[in-house]
């Protein structure tokens, strides 16, 4: 048995507890969490300047995009760093890939995460994530512009998703409103229902993607697939186009948000119950060099992501919450650090072992 306090222990749940005190079975199994009182005062309770916390939940990752860790260059907007990532990927060997997965994956450790929810679009990540050593949800990420593809292109992910080594933690989800199509969108939500993440609003122009038909990454997109040349604008904003597509989705995940407006938030609102907003600040600033404004999503149940070592510099939610504080007035340190734990470990349906500080659970401790 092991007893530990700090100046102030924020549990993810509870207002943060001055010098409270956390008895922790060996395994780190936490048997009480309470205030300091004198039944706690013994030799035996380590005591750390600062403060505790769950481990950390990184709901946004790409594992396997570790190889291309300052490869890429900053703030080159999201099109052209699309672009950028498609020239490295053959760029790498598959030792290489199989090192940096495995050293990104030991920089979670070492930062505090105990929980990912990790985009793959190949397997080859899939070994070191049947290890165990961190707890991990995979979204199997599709993209298809082409509408006559939808059924070949879940077909194809069904495949490698039975070569994964926990069927419960595997989720089949769409990339970007931008790089599916409509009929695409309806086949995911109808395989995998429970559990979706989707890139939403990380550059100014997939808005005027779905609003005009007409900017960079409309150029960009129609580089890649002459499909796009058949898509119709909404005169809508990204999400209002496509989030109706997904309103059967029990948990939904819109991740970077950076130009998602007021209104965006309310209509998104108005169609889903289960809706979380993930941000990966030090992602947006290394491609885009802009910030979401935080102070929109002040009352919105919102998660952290670290994004991949291709557009950042470290796989640290603490850093990400720096970044945050130094940009955002409004938002707290208590809000915050829910943002880092118990939110993320809902999205994930992992809350009854981490995302706070409580009797029973072993979530790690920072």
């Amino acid at each position: 048995m092991v007893k530990i306090s700090a100046n102030y222990i924020f549990t993810g749940i509870t207002p943060p507890i001055k010098n409270g005190v956390i008895t922790l079975e060996d395994d780190g199994t936490i048997i009480h969490v309470s205030e300091n009182d004198a039944e706690n005062m013994d030799n035996e309770l380590i005591f750390y300047e600062g403060v505790i916390c769950p481990g950390f939940i990184n709901t946004h990752c790409h594992l396997e995009l570790s190889y291309l860790y300052q490869k890429i260059p900053q703030h080159t907007s999201l099109p052209n760093f699309i672009k950028e990532v498609v020239q490295f990927r053959n760029h790498a060997s598959v030792n290489e890939r199989l090192i940096s997965i495995k050293n990104a994956e030991e920089q979670m450790i070492k930062n505090g995460i105990v929980a990912v929810g990790d985009i793959s679009n190949g397997d080859s990540t899939f070994n070191l994530k049947s290890k165990n050593n961190l707890y991990y949800h995979t979204f199997l990420e599709v993209f298809e512009i082409d509408s006559f593809k939808a059924k070949e292109t879940v077909t194809n992910a069904k495949k490698l998703q039975q070569n994964y080594f926990s069927p419960t933690q595997i989720s089949i989800t769409p990339h970007a409103p931008y790089s599916v199509s409509k009929e695409l969108l309806s086949l995911i939500v109808e395989e995998t229902p429970s559990i979706l993440s989707i890139h939403n609003q990380e550059t100014e122009s997939e808005n005027t993607l779905f609003k005009e038909k007409k900017g960079d990454l409309y150029e960009q997109l129609l580089a890649f697939n002459s499909a796009i040349e058949n898509w119709n604008p909404t005169n809508k904003s990204s999400s209002q186009s496509y989030l109706p597509y997904l309103n059967k989705a029990e948990h939904l995940l819109l991740v970077h948000n950076t130009y998602t407006s007021k209104k965006d938030i309310e209509f998104a609102n108005a169609n889903f119950k289960h809706l979380f907003w993930c941000f990966c600040p030090n992602a947006n600033l290394y491609i885009e060099n802009n910030l979401p404004d935080f102070s929109l999503f002040e009352n919105e149940i919102c998660t952290i992501g670290t994004d991949s070592l291709a557009s950042n510099h470290a796989l640290s939610i603490l850093d990400e919450l720096k970044t945050i504080a130094l940009n955002s007035k409004t938002i707290s340190l208590e809000k915050m650090i829910a943002w880092a734990t118990i939110n993320g470990a809902k999205f994930l349906n992992i809350e009854k072992q981490f995302g706070s500080l409580e009797k029973g659970k072993k979530p790690g401790i920072n």
